[in-house]
């Protein structure tokens, strides 16, 4: 029997709408929370990535502003930046879009950003508030997992809960999430032993390590609920054959277009799991709707006002 397909775009419309109604209760208050989005150079796939955000903005009644930067532009330039930015009270969020240059310091970029205004949610601060359970903003796609599994009903307290992947980004705030919901959590990695059998033992299996279809059917426990928060781009013939034998529907686009998009999960766990998120199409959604509900939790948090049940989550 296939498993239950979690819809991330239903999903993040939900969170839309619900964010919108947030910003229109602010500004019906005065304020109209705002983002500003910095880009430097002119990286095609983060050109697309700032687009989008501007134009979720928009739609759900933010303030939004693009700051560009020639690929020249150096570390004491963005430092500048974005101190000007964390000066100015109409800017509830900050999110520089990565990749930076090879000749900027990223990481102290980064942590100049006011933790208040830090809507990526990487800032040490904001990691800190995470692990003690503190009101403050949580990195999106981590956030956007667990509006997954809250919304479809998927029970977490007390569950066992495997996560593939420890990075900053995506396995370790997950894993705290998790953990704050008081499942059990196993986070693994490339230096795991026996990666399979410890998989297995998932009720919910977070697959986010950055590898085309790693988790085959022998990783999943029947009726478990599978995330997959990968998104690779297959070009090689063979690779394709491994993951999408007998797709006919797969096949046509990737003779038409040369690459076909797939997770962290073999096709092949859909007739073994209870639920899971596709790829394209389940996680991806979230993140830029959960960086909307960031920029107007910002917004409620630095001026003391209360928090809706969504924006808290």
């Amino acid at each position: 029997m296939a498993a239950r397909i979690l819809d991330g775009s239903k999903i993040a419309s939900e969170i839309r709408a619900e964010v919108a109604a947030e910003a229109k209760a602010l500004a019906a208050s005065g304020v109209r929370a705002g983002l500003a989005v910095v880009l430097v150079g002119h990286d095609p796939a983060s050109e697309i990535y700032v687009r989008g955000k501007v134009k979720s903005s928009a739609e759900v009644g933010l303030y939004s502003e693009q700051h560009t930067l020639a690929e020249s532009a150096t570390t004491g330039e963005l430092l500048a930046l974005v101190a000007e930015l964390n000066r100015r009270d109409d800017i509830d969020g900050i999110l520089v879009q990565l990749p930076l240059p090879s000749h900027v310091d990223t990481k102290k970029v980064l942590l100049a950003v006011d933790p208040s205004k830090d809507v990526d949610g990487f800032h040490p601060m904001n990691v800190g508030y995470l692990s003690t359970q503190r009101p403050g903003l949580v990195p999106c796609t981590p956030g956007g997992v667990m509006e997954i599994l809250r919304r479809s009903q998927i029970p977490v307290s007390g569950a066992e809960a495997v996560i593939v992947g420890r990075s900053d980004i995506v396995g370790k705030p997950v894993a705290m999430l998790l953990l704050n919901q008081t499942a059990t959590v196993t986070v693994c990695h490339s230096k795991t032993r026996q990666l399979p059998e410890v998989c297995r033992r998932a009720d919910i299996l977070v697959a986010a390590i950055g590898r085309a279809g790693l988790v085959t059917g022998d990783y999943v426990k029947p009726g478990a609920t599978v995330i997959d928060v990968g998104i690779n781009r297959v070009t090689d013939a063979k690779e394709f054959e491994r993951l999408f034998a007998g797709n006919q529907k797969r096949r046509e686009t990737f003779a038409s277009k040369g690459s076909v998009l797939v997770g962290d999960v073999h096709p092949e766990v859909a007739e073994i799991a209870g639920a899971i998120t596709p790829v394209p199409g389940g996680v991806g959604p979230l993140t830029i709707a959960m960086l909307m509900a960031n920029t107007v939790k910002a917004a409620q948090l630095r001026r003391g006002i209360r928090q809706s049940e969504l924006i808290r989550a």
